[in-house]
């Protein structure tokens, strides 16, 4: 079975060649060139394995159509593309819940292989199950994290790097070596990326004291989960 893929690209020559380069790698593309046409679906024929959504659209800007998107679908796997390379922009995305961003023009074939990271990380054989940290309990097949005071819904990539940062528990962890493992790059925006991501985890845990994501100055970071 193809994996189907929503592209919302509201440029026609970019979105058409897009389409067909995804279409040639053997995916299933639904192309939509107005954000609202999506909004529609959302109730009924919403039966998609990722999204690719540009930014810069009119009326619904990729931002807000995410919003939309991860409110009925908390589990749904993003990708943001835009024309500019903007610090604001990569980070504002990654707040709402995108799983990753590439700017355009980009390469066709980093987009394929970002996609299929993204896919590789959803899929059943690669999720982990139910894990104690202190007061709060880990459903990664779910993207769940609960404690008696709240349940919190992660995104891939916060499961995923709660799921790392577990597996190093109570050691000092590399900037650089969580960086290559996760984002494999580590130039200056996914360094930020990482930033945003350890600052919504230490969020997510406020209600254990005993859970601590030290950061060190020039090295990373340190961990103690009671487990």
């Amino acid at each position: 079975m193809k994996t189907k893929v929503l592209l919302v690209e509201d440029d026609s020559d970019f979105g058409l060649i897009l389409k067909q380069y995804l279409e040639l790698s053997n995916f299933e593309v639904s192309w939509f060139q107005n954000p609202a046409d999506v909004v529609e679906i959302l109730d009924s024929d919403f039966s998609f394995n990722i999204g690719i959504l540009d930014i810069m659209m009119p009326n619904i800007d990729g931002f807000s159509l995410a919003k939309i998107i991860l409110k009925e679908k908390p589990n749904f796997p993003l990708l943001f593309l835009s024309a500019k390379n903007q610090k604001i922009d990569r980070l504002t995305g990654l707040k709402i819940g995108a799983d990753d961003y590439i700017s355009k023009p980009c390469d066709p074939e980093e987009l394929i292989l970002r996609i299929k990271n993204i896919l590789k990380r959803v899929s059943p054989a690669t999720l982990e199950s139910h894990f104690k940290i202190g007061t709060y309990t880990l459903e990664a097949e779910k993207l769940l994290l609960t404690h008696p005071n709240e349940k919190v819904r992660l995104t891939i990539r916060e499961k995923e790097l709660l799921l790392y940062l577990l597996k190093q528990n109570n050691q000092t962890i590399k900037r650089d070596d969580i960086l290559n493992q996760l984002w494999e790059t580590n130039d200056y925006f996914t360094g930020r990326s990482l930033d945003v991501f350890i600052s919504r985890i230490r969020k997510y845990f406020r209600h254990d004291e005993q859970i601590k994501i030290q950061s060190i100055r020039g090295v990373g970071f340190e961990i103690d989960f009671p487990v």
